[in-house]
């Protein structure tokens, strides 16, 4: 049995005797022998005992290849809540040994880079709460409103503080050096629209324009022209934007995206409708979750919680999700509406 063999590696590895072990676990030497001779397995309780005793994650003690810890940990992170600092702690260790292979560096940098992003979401969500109620027992304190809506992702007219430039620069070298990296660019597009750095994105689109001929090019043309406040020409592009539909699932998302923006909620739901239709699947959840906010916006209960519930009927069917964080959250939603 593979893990009985790993047990005796690491055990060897660390120079610690058979003796030693069994003492640590609480367990015969004997016990430790059948063990790395294959002849019994560890209880299922035991496993985190001995994870810890060698500084190792369970996935690691069943000498599991490397892409499929990481594909297990990816799995973990996002049906996971908050992860404590041991189990954080054990994750970047994983991780970290799993870089040490050159030609997983870069997947193991980018899981890392989902525990980091995922831990912020989960302490944001922390503040979120917290926040609610420190605004309501401090009497609408203005500082408690403020870290409320800090937490919360609200709107900062300070431009000083929403500005984009330090992202809008590293972007501009990496799309430099990688000029072909379509990804980085819209990326880039995205933000300096934002900011109102319209001249530069004009720039920057003509890049794109040069090797994207998908609906990406008008789509970004008519996010230009609506933030220079170019209403004719913006109108222009959203048409030749809906000529173009049925080309690919996502402009029909990105069409219900606009529409929602304009407040034409019956047909941004269409669209929605429209996307997750002409999605292959697996099929993401996005567009079941934009129709329940619009629901919710319109006061329509009914409406938003049948969308809610679509969303979970595509992670039990598309992902085989049926309890984690994310199917919790869901199931939240139902139940906060459920009560209104």
């Amino acid at each position: 049995m593979e893990m009985g063999k790993e047990i005796r590696r690491l055990r060897d590895e660390r120079g610690i005797t058979q003796e030693a072990l069994a003492a640590a676990l609480d367990v015969t030497p004997q016990t430790i022998s059948k063990w790395e001779r294959g002849a019994s397995m560890p209880d299922i309780g035991m496993l985190p005992k001995i994870a810890v005793y060698f500084g190792i994650t369970i996935d690691q003690l069943f000498a599991m290849a490397p892409e499929q810890q990481l594909e297990r940990i990816e799995n973990r992170i996002y049906s996971h809540g908050l992860f404590d600092e041991a189990e954080e702690r054990q994750l970047r260790q994983q991780l970290r040994v799993i870089s040490e292979q050159p030609e997983l560096e870069g997947q193991a940098e980018l899981m890392l880079t989902k525990l980091y992003s995922h831990q912020a979401e989960q302490y944001l969500s922390l503040a979120v709460q917290h926040g609610r109620i420190a605004v309501e027992k401090t009497g609408g304190d203005s500082d408690a409103i403020s870290e409320l809506a800090n937490a919360w992702g609200s709107y900062v007219s300070d431009w000083n503080i929403r500005n984009h430039h330090l992202l809008i620069e590293w972007f501009s070298g990496y799309c430099r050096r990688n000029p072909k990296n379509r990804s980085a660019l819209m990326w880039l597009l995205d933000n300096l629209i934002d900011d109102r750095r319209l001249s530069e994105a004009r720039e920057w689109l003509e890049k794109l324009a040069s090797m994207d001929h998908t609906y990406r090019v008008p789509m970004y043309r008519y996010m230009i022209a609506l933030a220079a406040g170019e209403t004719e020409a913006a109108e222009t592009f959203l048409h030749e934007l809906e000529t173009m539909e049925g080309q690919e699932w996502s402009l029909s998302a990105l069409l219900g995206d606009i529409c929602t923006m304009r407040q034409e909620y019956d047909k941004a739901i269409a669209w929605y409708r429209k996307a997750q239709e002409l999605q292959p699947s697996p099929k993401y959840t996005d567009s079941a979750e934009s129709i329940a906010h619009i629901c919710e916006i319109r006061g329509d209960t009914a409406g938003a919680v049948s969308a809610y519930r679509e969303k979970q009927r595509l992670l039990r069917e598309e992902w085989g999700i049926v309890s984690g964080e994310i199917y919790q959250e869901t199931e939240r939603s139902i139940q906060r509406l459920l009560s209104l």
